[in-house]
């Protein structure tokens, strides 16, 4: 079994208001991008995953919710602050401030608004790595880790081959994996974190461990495909490592996926920004898409939420039933109604939230989406339909069934509700 680099006898720490207990072994937690239910489980019905199979049947297997809009950066930080973006602040990967008027990526730390466990571990003493696929998530997750102590590692595998001691905690990690960089549009920057992970694992560098993949397999493939569940086969090698060295292990989802494109392959969308111009005329609404970041090639930065932002002297309420009546629009929620129900940031939210349906995405201006880069038909997220994930746990846990399950409860089930 490996051995934690502090074990310190402790009772826990509180941060956001939730509790924690010290982990008691190696407690890892696998965020699997875009990872809806039917993935894991078409893997194991195809034979090619026993080691999730033997979770799901003796541990913990439930489906909960992501937080919604359903993208990466809300959803990785509040799994890793254990709190939904009213708290932590992170929006979407994109928004608009409105104070300057300019659309900003939510990828660097002066837009968290709450500390993750992570810091609070850390700084209690505990060893934490964080290893992401992509690196637009590294500040956010590694804010208040000091790598320059021994105790904390953040890296990311998009940019591995520049880590250093002082800043990531570990160096040539190509090398010592003895595997190439990966491609940032690959099913391997995923298996290089995973590689990470265990290496990681193996040389008693975390108390607690965070691994977030990327969704590049998800946004190309359905579940049960040969694509995809080759993706899960390799997964479930590296989860059987994990489990012979008797780690916590969770796992759940930021969000899920659904195909998003007409039956000739076309992609279903919405052009949100053409709409209210035909309306209401140039200039007088901007159409913020938060899914919007580095690396749209595989979506043309087209999911199912979008945010609006309207002139002064709009009235809001007749643009919201014109959008609420469009094919393909789920729902047309003002800020407030939007805010309330789905726990965002009002100030970090547009004047109306409009969301697309299962099978439609929503965009901008037609003009001004590439889309050169889907080799295949779109699929993606954002929205309701993309809610569900899954919650896996390789101990029995003893929770209330009464209470709602959220993918930012993980960290609380693998701390505080494991029995053995």
């Amino acid at each position: 079994m490996t051995t934690p680099m502090t074990s310190p006898a402790h009772a826990g720490i509180t941060v956001n208001g939730r509790h924690y207990h010290w982990p008691q072994q190696p407690t890892v937690v696998v965020c699997l991008d875009g990872s809806a239910p039917g993935y894991i489980e078409a893997a194991v019905d195809a034979g090619l995953a026993p080691n999730l199979r033997r979770i799901m049947h003796e541990g913990y297997c439930q489906t909960g919710r992501c937080v919604i809009p359903s993208f990466t950066n809300p959803n990785n930080l509040s799994i890793a602050t254990g709190r939904p973006p009213s708290v932590h602040g992170i929006s979407g990967n994109f928004h608009l401030d409105r104070d300057t008027g300019e659309a900003q990526m939510m990828n660097d730390v002066r837009f968290l608004r709450a500390p993750t466990l992570f810091q609070a571990f850390h700084a209690a003493g505990a060893g934490v790595a964080v290893v992401t696929a992509k690196d637009k998530l590294r500040a956010l997750l590694g804010n208040g880790l000091d790598c320059r102590s021994g105790r904390a590692v953040i890296v990311s595998a998009e940019k591995a081959d520049e880590a250093t001691l002082d800043v990531n905690g570990v160096t040539a990690l190509p090398e010592q994996l003895g595997l190439p960089l990966p491609p940032v549009y690959s099913a391997a920057l995923s298996e290089f974190v995973f590689a990470t992970g265990t290496r990681l694992l193996r040389n008693g560098m975390a108390d607690l461990m965070y691994l977030s993949t990327t969704d590049y397999v998800q946004h190309k493939a359905a579940p049960g495909t040969p694509v995809a569940n080759a993706f899960y086969a390799m997964f479930d090698r590296y989860v059987a490592q994990w489990l012979a060295m008797d780690c916590v292990l969770g796992i759940t989802a930021d969000h899920g996926m659904n195909a998003k494109h007409h039956p000739d392959g076309s992609p279903r969308v919405v052009w949100l920004q053409d709409v209210l111009d035909a309306r209401l005329g140039a200039g007088r609404a901007r159409v913020i898409l938060p899914i919007t970041d580095p690396y749209v090639a595989h979506h043309g930065a087209l999911g199912s939420f979008a945010t609006i932002y309207l002139a002064p002297d709009t009235n809001i309420e007749a643009v919201q039933a014109h959008l609420a009546a469009l094919d393909g629009v789920d729902d047309a929620l003002d800020n407030a109604t939007a805010c309330a129900r789905f726990d965002l940031p009002a100030d970090r939210v547009g004047d109306l939230v409009i969301l697309g349906d299962r099978n439609t995405a929503l965009g901008g201006a037609a003009h001004a989406h590439d889309l050169s880069g889907l080799d295949v038909p779109l699929r993606s997220h954002g929205g309701l339909a993309e809610q569900a994930v899954p919650v896996l746990v390789n101990r029995r846990i003893h929770r209330s069934a009464a209470h709602s399950l959220h993918n930012y409860d993980i960290f609380d089930l693998v701390l505080n509700h494991v029995h053995d």
